[in-house]
């Protein structure tokens, strides 16, 4: 959450700058801000607001010359945590006398007394911020050396931190450092972007490095020195973005979230390439690093994620679970770190996250391994914390993902779930043929896909019936439980429509209160176990005069029959079927909230990486 840039090297920062911030607006999108230096001090323009708007404010100044004219600066993008989205309480922040400024993402859990200690000296607080108190706290300690002010303020603040900060008495210098929220340093010649991700980078150079937490930057042109708060030196390996330019652009489509569903054929072709042998019916995951002998060991798979990527592992868990016949479960990040989980020696977890650095999943990961679990990583960002930490894992390899509601991400931690429980059933009870047969349907999974998105169409004239309601049920048995629940969630997500996922069986238990003629119920009906029941829960919306719109096998003539609109995906086994089935609710939410004239790929109070708690 949040997305921050820095500059400084031979062009113009401002280009570089704004160029970032539009990058990264997906992390926030509340206010936008940038300082720059100059002989006359630090320059600041921000506003509330989104990054066009004060691209605008920018090209109107009457100064613009000597904005542009600056070789280093600093901006920032919000999503609000303390304080609303205004002028004042955007970034970035400056000191008390105006000599220091900042641009932060994370929480300062101690600024409330920070700030009371502040301004019993004197102090006066021009926003509602966290990230203001850290500004003065900074040009608090400083005497001339800006790497040492912020080694100094970082060592009183507790909470966390992504921050990049400039000083009006160092021209060219920046200071970035990091606890919780994560910053990437891109690399080029004489000169150096700092961001919160590769996206705003990848334009300019492809060679980046990770801090960890604790680390602190001095960056000045291209010369980079990194050491942690006790000041010792240290070294970080400098690592190759393995993304193009060009795959973070939308590419002709409307929305970045069209683009990346209809992207979903490549990422999944992406996932699974030469990670399938088909000859002896099992899945190559070399970077889960395990023997067949260690896989076996295995007797429980405890998966852990947040939203969608906790939708994926429901998945993963009824693969597992009927694959390799060992137990498998699912828990919400935030409740796996909080309750003191039980966890041993011979369980695997596995931590999901499609940027890697979500602060309730990398909490989890940690708690895990002080439990001296096994754990491993299933994330899609090349060189996240959540990746290097646990150091085993799977990168999903499906490219940038800019919307801010997550669709090929989902597909390709699903296609990458089917493998791991191959490769785990392999290990234990599941035969060679049984497995080519597996290993032979996931690898149909691009051309299910392919066969979904030639009914986009189709799909825009259904959504039209159903954008005027204002709530919808989602409903499925088994497999199509979670895709039932990530339905939901794409709709809610991006349409503003109260959407509710339930089991089949559930609807009796409660929510089928809640059906009238208004309530429509989106229904998983593919063919597959619990189909039967299915439809009879079907015929209960019916029987109460809801509309209901069924995700139904291509030539399933009575489940076709037994709704008033049907989506139809390609016949397939049931574990594969959520591949399309979830695809084709992703482009039916999309289209609901195009005709509903929503901000798809801005949803209101949403960001894309959530690295706060």
């Amino acid at each position: 959450m949040c997305g921050i840039v820095g500059y400084t090297g031979k062009r113009a920062a401002m280009p570089v700058l704004v160029s970032g911030l539009k990058k990264l607006e997906y992390r926030g999108y509340d206010s936008a801000g940038v300082a720059v230096a100059s002989q006359e001090g630090i320059l600041i323009r921000k506003q509330s607001g989104k990054v066009a708007g004060l691209d605008q404010l920018i090209h109107d100044d009457p100064i613009r010359a000597t904005l542009s004219g600056s070789h280093s600066g600093i901006a920032h993008t919000r999503w609000a945590t303390h304080g609303p989205p205004t002028t004042d309480n955007a970034h970035p922040h400056l000191g008390p006398n105006g000599r220091i400024a900042l641009v932060h993402n994370g929480i300062i859990e101690n600024h409330n007394a920070l700030r009371d200690r502040f301004k019993a000296d004197g102090h006066t607080f021009h926003s509602e911020t966290d990230s203001e108190v850290l500004a003065h706290l900074i040009e608090s300690h400083y005497q001339g050396d800006l790497l040492q002010a912020v080694t100094q303020a970082l060592r009183e603040v507790e909470g966390t931190y992504g921050l990049t900060c400039m000083s009006a008495d160092e021209l060219g210098v920046l200071v970035v450092a990091r606890r919780g929220s994560p910053i990437v340093i891109g690399l080029g010649d004489d000169e150096t972007i700092v961001a919160s991700d590769a996206s705003a980078i990848i334009t300019y150079t492809r060679q980046a490095i990770y801090l960890d937490d604790h680390d602190i930057a001095r960056i000045e042109g291209s010369h980079v020195d990194i050491r942690s708060l006790d000041s010792s030196s240290v070294t970080r390996t400098p690592a190759e973005i393995d993304w193009s330019p060009g795959a973070a652009e939308k590419g002709g489509y409307e929305h970045y979230m069209l683009k990346e569903i209809f992207d979903q054929p490549e990422a999944i072709r992406n996932t699974i390439r030469g990670r399938i042998d088909t000859g002896r019916g099992t899945a190559i995951l070399s970077g889960l690093n395990l023997t067949p002998r260690e896989l076996v060991d295995i007797q429980r798979l405890l998966i852990v994620g947040c939203g969608t990527s906790m939708n994926a592992g429901l998945i993963g868990e009824y693969a597992v679970e009927d694959f390799a016949g060992i137990p498998a479960e699912v828990e919400q990040a935030a409740e796996f770190r909080y309750r003191n989980p039980i966890v041993g020696s011979r369980d695997m977890v596995l931590a999901i996250s499609q940027s890697g650095e979500t602060a309730d999943t990398l909490a989890a990961v940690r708690e895990a391994v002080d439990k001296g679990s096994l754990v491993a990583a299933l994330v899609n960002v090349v060189g996240s914390t959540i990746a290097r930490e646990t150091g085993r894992g799977i990168y999903l390899h499906a490219g940038p993902e800019i919307s801010v509601a997550s669709t090929k991400a989902f597909t390709s931690q699903v296609s990458v779930l089917l493998m791991i429980a191959l490769k785990i059933a392999r290990a234990h009870r599941l035969s060679r043929e049984e497995g080519i047969q597996i290993a032979q349907e996931i690898e149909k999974l691009p051309e299910l896909v392919e066969a979904v998105l030639a009914s986009n169409d189709q799909l825009a004239e259904v959504a039209a019936h159903y954008a005027g309601y204002n709530n919808a049920f989602y409903i499925g048995r088994g497999y199509m439980f979670p895709v039932a629940l990530e339905g939901a969630l794409k709709l809610k997500e991006i349409s503003y429509i109260h959407a509710e996922g339930y089991h089949s069986a559930e609807l009796k238990h409660g929510p089928i209160a809640l059906l009238e003629e208004g309530m429509p119920v989106i229904a998983l009906l593919n063919e597959g176990p619990g189909q039967d029941k299915s439809l009879s829960n079907v015929a209960e919306c019916k029987a109460r005069s809801a509309p209901v719109l069924g995700v139904v096998t291509q030539g399933d003539d009575e489940a076709r029959q037994a709704c008033d609109h049907v989506i139809e995906i390609p016949s397939c086994p049931h574990y594969s079927a959520v591949v399309p089935a979830a695809v084709a609710l992703q482009l039916f939410a999309y289209h609901v909230a195009r005709i509903r004239g929503c901000a798809i790929d801005q949803p209101r109070n949403l960001a894309k990486s959530v690295t706060v708690e």
